[in-house]
């Protein structure tokens, strides 16, 4: 059974939402605006080591979220990875099909509408491609796309630069807790922590007051390393407000997820956040996943756990916390 997806619907010049992409009312962004003139944290790498440390740390903690600028990893190949995710997005409908997953059985990887249970059965206001793009093992070439020809070079290339500011922000991380900076990369499987890449793609929506990208969520990652195009749509919850993440050309977009959460004993908070959509304007962001392999066991790091501080997160495989998560099961 093939699935209906919204880039389609939405090419077919809809006047009005179908019923299932309206939010109930009180998710819906018209009831729901975001506060103006709040700035969020914006770090640039360039910066002394023990000022990053300091900056990272605070941001993790308070925000859950920050935007990191002079990471290195240069404009032209970021602008690479939005054009090959875009051109594979204006193939016809049949040919992406040919890359169609199925989270239902617990095929994840590919070409997909719907990825977790949502919320009153609601649906999201949104496609996506998602694949693996670390370790070797992990990643099956046959789902990634053959057009454009330049898909995989420009993948494999930008694969690179996220390992690298990865275990930048690992070590950062670390230090930020008082620990070796090796640490959180050690329990995040060393050379077997995973990236998946997951593009998003929001077409311009008729009744964009009504319906959500993405409803609120926290990630499952221990990081997600974002970058989007120039439409902005992305909002953080922070003090009982909705807040708006402005474009920032060339910045990466850095959450806090579950993992790191859990790992850091509730030091560093795992951002709550949402997607809007833009009523003219097609919306994009490709949003590279850092996790732990599935046999990994993440709990409070023991080093952060005494009797004063005891642990407030159960510990389980990141296998486990990933099953229960996608299928709305408590933790």
């Amino acid at each position: 059974m093939q699935v209906e997806r919204v880039q389609a619907l939405a090419l077919g010049m809809l006047n009005e939402l179908p019923e299932k992409f309206i939010r109930p009312a009180h998710e819906q962004p018209l009831n729901t605006k975001a506060v103006e003139g709040i700035a969020v944290p914006v770090i640039s790498l360039a910066k002394p080591h023990n000022v990053i440390v300091e900056e990272v740390s605070e941001a993790a903690a308070q925000w859950g979220f920050f935007l990191i600028t002079d990471h290195g990893i240069p404009a032209s190949l970021i602008e690479e990875l939005q054009k090959v995710g875009k051109e594979f997005y204006m193939l016809p409908q049949e040919e992406k099909e040919a890359y169609a997953n199925d989270p239902a059985s617990g095929r994840f990887d590919g070409y997909g509408t719907r990825m977790t249970k949502n919320h009153d059965d609601k649906v999201e206001w949104i496609d996506y491609f998602f694949h693996h793009t670390a370790p070797p093992s992990k990643v099956n070439y046959d789902i990634w796309p053959k057009n454009p020809p330049s898909y995989r070079q420009v993948n494999e290339e930008y694969k690179k630069e996220m390992l690298r500011v990865t275990d930048k922000l690992l070590e950062v991380l670390s230090e930020g807790l008082g620990l070796d900076r090796k640490v959180l990369k050690s329990h995040m499987g060393d050379g077997e922590v995973e990236l998946e890449m997951k593009i998003n793609m929001y077409p311009p929506c008729p009744q964009p007051q009504l319906a959500l990208g993405v409803e609120p969520h926290t990630d499952m990652s221990a990081l997600t390393l974002l970058v989007s195009n120039d439409v902005p749509g992305l909002q953080l919850w922070k003090d009982d407000n909705w807040v708006a993440v402005n474009y920032l050309p060339n910045a990466v977009f850095v959450n806090i997820g579950d993992q790191m959460e859990v790992l850091s004993n509730g030091k560093y908070k795992s951002v709550l956040h949402r997607s809007l959509v833009n009523k003219k304007r097609l919306r994009m962001s490709w949003a590279v996943f850092i996790v732990p392999p599935h046999e990994a066991v993440i709990g409070p790091l023991r080093e952060l756990v005494d009797e004063q501080n005891p642990p407030k997160y159960s510990t389980k495989t990141y296998g486990e916390y990933r099953h229960r998560k996608f299928n709305k099961i408590p933790q």
